[in-house]
């Protein structure tokens, strides 16, 4: 276990840390190496949205099952647990975001917002309370102390690294954060619940947003506004109607599925939404060809830093070699399917340097305001 490092340096040696618990391995794991320190470990669930029980399936994040598993961990480990409610705050600051973006045109990202307020801000003035010298979690990222401090890079292993969701960390934020599962692949962490007898060692990782069964957004969006599911055409570039569609909460910039229209020289792709007119705007996959993007809500962690910078625009995308000016993203090759309501993160390296929210996307020959 001499791979973990929760970097307390002898200060903070049996003093507290108090550990984000989802109920899930990870951060299971954590409070159990975090107790291993010698220091006072304290494990904080936020109850933010129970749908668990509801639609039957495990592995739903913050479900009833999972504040019990995150209890058991901690009755094992002999450390004080405690469940925070947290539903009206997540729905009004999380799930409601959500829907309204939908009805917008964008496409929104939860989790984001999620670590942007119940998660980190939440979680973090709940552990200074407490009086803990850190609060430590289970995301796959890496906080490394360069020449100006701490800094947040990409986890050592690429297939669970989770620094795209975490772009809005603070410097405050980070300087009081730890991830001490950052430098390790995820089967190493499943071992490690096993040595130390965590009964969450095989569960499984949860999947899909916490508070959409099965992925079915649109269903969700329509239960919160019900007024969601107004049809409206689906449009060429020119204007010239091509079909109908059931709602804009179905589609998504760069979808290609699901238009239902035939008859086209080529495949057809959505280009945007508009959410005036409810219009979807579909055309060739040129057309999605994006130049640049203009950024609101940007967090900069980057400080002192001069060098190339990529930039990564939906979480599953490969970071690509970019330009920015402090609101403006300019993309050396053209992106594709970069759609407004999702974040761009910017690296140099391995290293997060910032990001912010795509607000408007430029083709590749002209240019955002």
């Amino acid at each position: 276990m001499d791979d973990v490092d929760f970097q307390l340096g002898p200060d903070l040696a049996a003093k507290r840390i108090v550990v984000a618990m989802s109920g899930g391995v990870d951060s299971s794991v954590v409070a159990a190496l975090a107790a291993r320190t010698g220091a006072e470990t304290i494990g904080i669930t936020l109850q933010l949205y129970d749908h668990g029980e509801a639609v039957g399936r495990a592995g739903s994040c913050c479900a009833g099952r999972d504040i019990r598993d995150a209890r058991a961990v901690c009755d094992r480990l002999g450390i004080a647990h405690y469940v925070f409610d947290h539903e009206s705050r997540f729905r009004e600051s999380v799930i409601d975001r959500f829907a309204d973006e939908y009805l917008a045109g964008r496409t929104p990202i939860p989790c984001i917002q999620c670590n942007m307020g119940p998660k980190f801000t939440d979680l973090l003035a709940a552990a200074r309370d407490l009086g803990a010298d850190c609060l430590a979690t289970g995301h796959y990222v890496r906080r490394v102390i360069g020449p100006e401090g701490a800094e947040l890079h990409r986890a050592a292993d690429p297939a669970r690294d989770q620094s795209y969701f975490l772009f809005a960390t603070t410097q405050t934020q980070l300087d009081y954060l730890r991830f001490p599962l950052g430098s390790l692949p995820k089967p190493r962490v499943r071992e490690l619940a096993a040595e130390l007898g965590l009964g969450v060692a095989g569960k499984p990782d949860s999947q899909d947003i916490c508070f959409v069964p099965d992925g079915d957004y649109a269903s969700l969006v329509k239960k919160l506004r019900p007024d969601a599911d107004t049809s409206g055409e689906i449009v060429d570039e020119t204007g010239h109607v091509l079909g109908r569609h059931r709602g804009l909460i179905h589609f998504t910039v760069g979808q290609r599925r699901g238009l239902e229209i035939g008859g086209t020289p080529e495949p057809l792709y959505v280009i945007r939404l508009e959410a005036a007119t409810k219009q979807v705007v579909v055309g060739p996959k040129a057309a999605l060809a994006v130049g640049a993007a203009r950024l609101s809500g940007v967090n900069w962690l980057g400080r002192a830093y001069q060098g190339p910078v990529t930039a990564k625009v939906r979480s599953l995308a490969k970071p690509v070699a970019a330009r920015f000016d402090g609101e403006n993203v300019r993309f050396d090759a053209a992106e594709y399917g970069v759609a407004p309501g999702q974040a761009t993160v910017l690296y140099g390296g391995d290293r997060v340097l910032g990001g912010g929210w795509i607000e408007e996307t430029a083709g590749v020959a002209a240019t955002v305001s």
